[in-house]
C-alpha cells in the first residue's frame, strides 16, 4: 500500500507472492532484504544459523528463474557472508552480477566527515568503507575531497578541513563502525530510512554510473584488486 501510495512514475504494479518461482522469473534487479533482523545485543554472526537457509533459496531461484544479466544487491545481514551463499547457489551468474551493501556505511562516513568539516555531503568524493558490514569495516578518508566551487582547483583535502589527524585515525572509524548499534540502541530496530536511501543509491550508480564519484560496494574478490583474498565479498572504492 506504501508502494502505491508513492504515485510513482516508474512503478506499474506490486505483486505479493510467497512463490519463488513468481518472484524471480525474468527478474532484471533483485533486492535481497528479507532475512531475520538484528537484535539488541546481537552481532551479525548470530543472525547466520536463521539466515542461511534463507540466501541459499533465494540464491536457487535466481540460478533457475532469473533473467542471465540479473543484478542482485545483498542487504539481510550478514550481508557479506550471505552475498556469499547466493553466489555458491547460483553458479553460472556472472561473478560481478552479486553485490551486497556497503553503501549505508560509505553514507555514514560521509555525513561523519561533512559534520566534522562543516561541509555539504553531496561536495565530498573519494571516502572509502573498506572490508565487511560488521564492527570490522575501516572507514578511509585518506583520499576524501571536498570538490571545488566553482573551480576544481578550489578543491580541498578533507584531512586539511577536519585538521585533526587522531580523530580520523580512531574516533572517525569507530564511530562508523559502531553507527548501527547506535541507531538500534536508540530506536530498539535496525536503520530504516537510511538503509532504504542506500540501497537507492547502490542501485542507481550501479544502472547509471557513478558520474565520477568514489562509491563502496561489497563485491566478489579477485585475489588481485588490493591484495584481497580471493572468493570473498568484501567493500572496496567502485567507479564507473
Amino acid at each position: 500500500m506504501e508502494l502505491e501510495d508513492l504515485a510513482s512514475p516508474l512503478l506499474a504494479s506490486v505483486t505479493a507472492t510467497s512463490s519463488l518461482e513468481a518472484a524471480f522469473t525474468g527478474v532484471d534487479v533483485a533486492l535481497l532484504v528479507g532475512a531475520r533482523p538484528r537484535g539488541p545485543g546481537m552481532e551479525r554472526g548470530d543472525l547466520l544459523a536463521a539466515n542461511v537457509g534463507i540466501f541459499r533459496a533465494q540464491g536457487e531461484a535466481l540460478e533457475r528463474f532469473a533473467s542471465r544479466s540479473v543484478k542482485v544487491l545483498v542487504v539481510g545481514n550478514p550481508a557479506n557472508t550471505n552475498a556469499a551463499v547466493v553466489a555458491r547457489a547460483a553458479p553460472s551468474l556472472p561473478r560481478g552480477a552479486i553485490t551486497c551493501l556497503a553503501r549505508l556505511d560509505h553514507n555514514r562516513a560521509v555525513a561523519a566527515l561533512a559534520r566534522r568539516s562543516d561541509c555539504n555531503p553531496g561536495d565530498l568524493n573519494g571516502v572509502i568503507v573498506w572490508g565487511n558490514h560488521s564492527s570490522t569495516q575501516f572507514a578511509d578518508a585518506r583520499f576524501a575531497m571536498r570538490e571545488g566551487h566553482p573551480r576544481p582547483s578550489d578543491s580541498t583535502a578533507v584531512r586539511a578541513l577536519v585538521a585533526d589527524p587522531a580523530w580520523l585515525r580512531a574516533p572517525f572509524v569507530a564511530a562508523v563502525q559502531a553507527r548501527g548499534a547506535d541507531v538500534l540502541a536508540k530506536r530498539g530496530a535496525t536503520s530504516a530510512a537510511s538503509a532504504a536511501s542506500a540501497i537507492v543509491d547502490h542501485v542507481r550508480d550501479w544502472l547509471g554510473g557513478t558520474r565520477g564519484h568514489w562509491v563502496s560496494m561489497g563485491v566478489p574478490t579477485d585475489g588481485v584488486a588490493y591484495g584481497v583474498k580471493e572468493g570473498i565479498f568484501f567493500s572496496m572504492p567502485c567507479i564507473w
